[in-house]
């Protein structure tokens, strides 16, 4: 193929795919050399996106990350669809941003971090640890209004509901996430 057909028909497959994805779109529009060998098997899990060399952009499971949201105790100070703690911002998909980068939605939290962890310790006993998958993959829940409509109490482990019950029964006092140590995620505003 000549490489004008080949920039017609990467510019013909980016206008198709930029109405269903824009990250595909992006992928599309920077030409076949892009769209051969873009993505890379790690662990034998599903491909991953090559943005750049030596970085990897993880596919993002909204599934997996109902599921890490309840077992990794985030539901103990934060909400979803009114299931979890209140200690901290409610993560609604509703609340958040259209459309928000990845990166953005982490810089935001490492910028509450502090009392993120504080709260931990003190809730949980230890810091939540997280490899960037399932990062990945609960960004992806708090983004999916689909997703957190299956989130129910059923998902929650028993010991992490038991902190959540104790949490509104008055059982401790912790107020640093509501008083501004929180994260935040539209233009400085917290949802809730």
């Amino acid at each position: 193929m000549t490489p004008r057909l080949r920039g017609l028909q990467a510019g013909m497959i980016c206008g198709a795919l930029g109405m269903v994805s824009p990250v595909a779109a992006q992928d599309a529009s920077q030409g076949s050399s892009m769209m051969q060998g873009s993505s890379m098997m790690q662990n034998g899990q599903m491909p991953h996106r090559m943005m750049s060399p030596g970085l990897i952009v993880p596919t993002m499971d909204p599934s997996n990350g109902r599921k890490l949201f309840a077992e990794k105790g985030c539901v103990v100070c934060h909400s979803v669809n009114g299931i979890g703690g209140e200690d901290a911002p409610a993560l609604d998909a509703s609340t958040m941003p259209p459309m928000m980068n990845p990166f953005e939605f982490t810089a935001r939290m490492w910028a509450g971090a502090p009392a993120m962890i504080e709260m931990q310790r003190q809730e949980l006993g230890e810091q939540i640890e997280f490899t960037g998958q399932e990062l990945a993959d609960i960004i992806a829940f708090v983004h999916d209004a689909d997703e957190q409509k299956r989130l129910s109490e059923a998902d929650i482990p028993p010991k992490i509901k038991k902190l959540i019950h104790s949490d509104t029964e008055g059982g401790h006092e912790m107020n640093q996430m509501k008083q501004g140590g929180g994260m935040k995620m539209n233009d400085g505003q917290s949802p809730q």
